[in-house]
């Protein structure tokens, strides 16, 4: 557990399958969204009982989750096994803690399936599809840019995924959503953990009556929670750190093949235009299974790469904010001795407790965007000697440099920025050209 700085919910569960707040071996959280998968499947083929061969890779997911040593056999098992869902089925991944769960929990299926996850980005190029809000969430909008218009108006069920179920009201607000614009007959909600009360459950059975639909909530753990005390907003967490007396230097690498790119700009919340292309398939802008075998191949090579810069035996793979399955996947293939967490904009009180889960906190202005504090949490100075940061397309350089300089002072070789895509073009003034 931790404490958030957060008035509307105080506490936050820090999962040691995740891959966002504590570093973790890549395996473990491909293998998290890839076990909610297996509930979705025996679910659909009506709880499959007696099956062996699901009792024989749930029982492997279980035990790579608890043994993460074991994490990568058990994900290459249920990979290998090629399940294919009985019917189409379209998942929806919750920015920014979900978008790499509901990307693994998708990808576990060979066929009949699509993918997107929602943003916090604005692309004004592009209409999203649907939009909601998270109450509890420090940036309530939720944007859906799908390239093919058609991804959520057929009939087929939606599954809704989040890391952790506290109140359902998230999937609530996004079922009705979807209900006015696409309506359809059935909803699942997936996620690591489910919290809701009674009350929470029955406000599911109520919109089922009001709405005409079914919602079917699966998750890997389920109780109950009580919360007491009054939450302490200091904002001040991971500020002003003190210089570190060593900084290790920093290696820029541009990476431009294998990954196919998407030519739209953004305007950040103080309304500064990137014009840095996007990756095509990071998720944002919709997937469906054929497009699996581009990431594999596009992951593969990013990560030789990488392998020919890393020095150190002990390394860190970091994904930026909604940008974490690539990342992910990428660590994933980089070798032994390499951890994989992501940036995150949830502000967390640390503490150095042995029952706490945040023991360190660093706080910057993010790199995508300089109206919004981004956080790197649990990463203690030369704990890695190599750290990767990957960014999904460039930033001017001036607005990477305060996580720079963050990084510089963890690792304890060297840090690289990974940009995976073409270096920014700066246009320069009539003026100052014609110097």
């Amino acid at each position: 557990m931790a404490a958030r700085i957060n008035k509307k919910r105080s506490f936050l569960f820090v999962s040691k399958v995740l891959g966002k707040h504590i570093p973790v071996m890549p395996y473990t959280p491909l293998l998290s969204g890839a076990a909610l998968g297996l509930l979705l499947y025996r679910e659909m083929n009506g709880g499959a009982a007696g099956n062996e061969q699901m009792d024989k890779l749930l029982d492997a997911a279980v035990h790579g989750l608890i043994h993460p040593l074991h994490a990568e056999e058990a994900y290459h098992e249920l990979l290998a096994a090629q399940l294919v869902l009985p019917r189409p089925v379209v998942f929806v991944g919750f920015a920014e803690t979900a978008t790499a769960l509901g990307h693994s929990m998708y990808n576990i299926f060979a066929g009949g399936a699509s993918y997107i996850h929602t943003t916090r980005e604005d692309i004004p190029e592009m209409a999203s599809i649907i939009s909601f809000e998270e109450e509890h969430s420090h940036a309530v909008d939720h944007l859906c840019y799908a390239l093919d218009a058609a991804l959520l108006s057929g009939e087929e069920p939606i599954v809704l995924v989040d890391d952790e179920i506290t109140t359902g009201n998230t999937a609530i607000n996004t079922i009705r959503d979807i209900q006015s614009k696409f309506p359809r007959k059935e909803y699942v909600v997936a996620s690591l953990l489910d919290w809701r009360s009674e009350g929470h459950i029955q406000a599911y059975r109520d919109l089922e009556q009001e709405l005409g639909i079914q919602i079917k909530a699966l998750s890997l753990l389920q109780g109950c929670i009580e919360v007491k005390g009054t939450p302490v907003l200091d904002a001040e967490v991971g500020k002003g750190q003190a210089k570190p007396a060593r900084e290790a230097p920093v290696m820029i690498t541009y990476i431009r093949d294998g990954l196919e790119r998407l030519a739209v700009s953004s305007t950040d919340s103080r309304g500064e235009i990137n014009t840095s292309p996007y990756l095509k398939l990071s998720g944002r802008f919709g997937l469906s299974s054929e497009d699996n075998v581009w990431i594999d191949k596009g992951a593969a090579q990013v990560a030789a790469q990488l392998r020919e810069l890393r020095e150190s035996p002990s390394a860190l793979v970091m994904g930026v904010g909604e940008f974490m399955y690539l990342p992910m996947r990428i660590a994933a293939e980089m070798g032994e001795g390499v951890a994989y967490q992501s940036s995150t904009r949830s502000p967390i009180h640390p503490d150095r407790r042995p029952d706490y889960g945040v023991h360190s906190a660093a706080a910057y202005p993010s790199a995508t965007d300089t109206g919004i504090t981004n956080y790197i949490y649990n990463v203690d100075p030369g704990q890695y000697g190599d750290i990767f940061v990957l960014l999904e397309r460039d930033v001017p350089h001036s607005r990477i440099e305060p996580m720079m300089d963050i990084l510089k002072g963890l690792a304890g070789n060297k840090v690289h920025l990974i940009v995976l895509g073409p270096e920014l073009e700066v246009e320069v003034p009539a003026d100052e050209g014609n110097g």
